[in-house]
């Protein structure tokens, strides 16, 4: 054997060496977020990314990536050596919904990364500014329909994008949208008055809603959220129960070592299970869960044929 390929022999071990003494990880754990500092996934991977780092002897450091609806984040982490140092907290946006909304997709939704563990969903709440003539999600029908293409509305991940395209739809109503990277921006737009809806996460519009900054209409969510009970679901309001939900997930480049892939599971499986953590957030309206690995592929794959359904039902082309 040449000391080429000797050299190449041995990088290749060295992953699995690591592994096998108990030396993971070796440095700093990188974890890429794929929407901007304040959005929900950056919040809920905050929270996570201290106790995680305590397990793991190592810090744990959050990378906010957006755009593009998660690609850039998702080829970073697809492009990143298998040795668990870079993950990514995947969600519905790079995984479910970005292989059907756009026609090159860089990276394969399954293939191309290793699954570690579900972690929990999110809360979505259809909001308008006050400046909108309509406290209830049949007023705000009602004044679309008598006002079409008047009303404008916000995007900040898949899940906007889509639920506001199913609802269009179902409503028949015509309304704009606005696009935006991550949701932060697009809520100071929206109490501004710039934007009028925006269908979002609890966590970037509750202080607002609190305040009577802005108005919530109703839940995605079949049943009320306990921390705005009294916001209606969007069932009580009429509409069938969205066939969407939002998620969150850890994985990793692909071909992870399996002992890797097993010291996270192992791991965030205990922090999404302390009082404290849950807590924490439970203040965000996430729901924690984890999974074993195999569990995660599994739902993983369901949500991209989910996903792709609700798409081709409310009419959205791919780009």
């Amino acid at each position: 054997m040449s000391n080429t390929l000797r050299v190449v022999a041995a990088l290749a071990l060295s992953a699995q060496a690591l592994v096998a003494l108990g030396q993971y990880p070796s440095k700093p754990v990188r974890v890429v977020v794929p929407f901007g500092a304040g959005s929900s996934t950056d919040i809920v991977m905050r929270i996570i990314a201290q106790p995680l780092g305590q397990a793991l002897g190592q810090a744990v450091v959050v990378e906010n990536k957006a755009g593009a609806d998660g690609i850039i984040a998702a080829v970073e982490v697809q492009k990143a050596a298998p040795d668990g140092h870079t993950l990514m907290i995947a969600t519905n946006s790079p995984l479910s919904a970005a292989p059907h909304l756009k026609k090159n997709l860089p990276y394969h939704p399954i293939n191309d990364f290793t699954p570690i563990s579900f972690v929990g969903n999110y809360t979505f709440f259809v909001v308008v500014h006050p400046s909108v003539p309509a406290k209830t999600l049949a007023e705000l029908i009602g004044y679309a329909r008598a006002n079409p293409g008047k009303l404008n509305y916000a995007t900040g991940n898949t899940t906007s994008i889509v639920s506001t395209a199913m609802f269009a739809t179902l409503a028949k109503i015509n309304i704009v949208q606005v696009p935006y990277r991550t949701e932060p921006p697009a809520i100071i737009d929206l109490l501004s008055g710039q934007i009028h809806m925006i269908f979002s996460s609890y966590s970037t519009v509750a202080p607002h809603v609190r305040d009577g900054k802005l108005r919530a209409l109703v839940t995605t969510l079949p049943a009320r959220s306990p921390l705005l009970p009294e916001v209606p679901s969007i069932v009580e309001a009429g509409f069938a129960k969205f066939p969407i939900v939002p998620w969150a997930g850890m994985v990793g480049p692909a071909k992870m070592p399996r002992e890797v892939v097993e010291r996270l599971n192992r791991e965030l499986a205990a922090i999404l299970k302390r009082p404290e953590v849950q807590e924490q957030l439970a203040r965000q309206a996430f729901a924690p869960r984890s999974s074993t690995a195999e569990e995660f592929n599994d739902y993983v794959r369901e949500q991209l044929e989910v996903w792709g359904k609700a798409i081709r039902d409310a009419g959205i082309q791919p780009e």
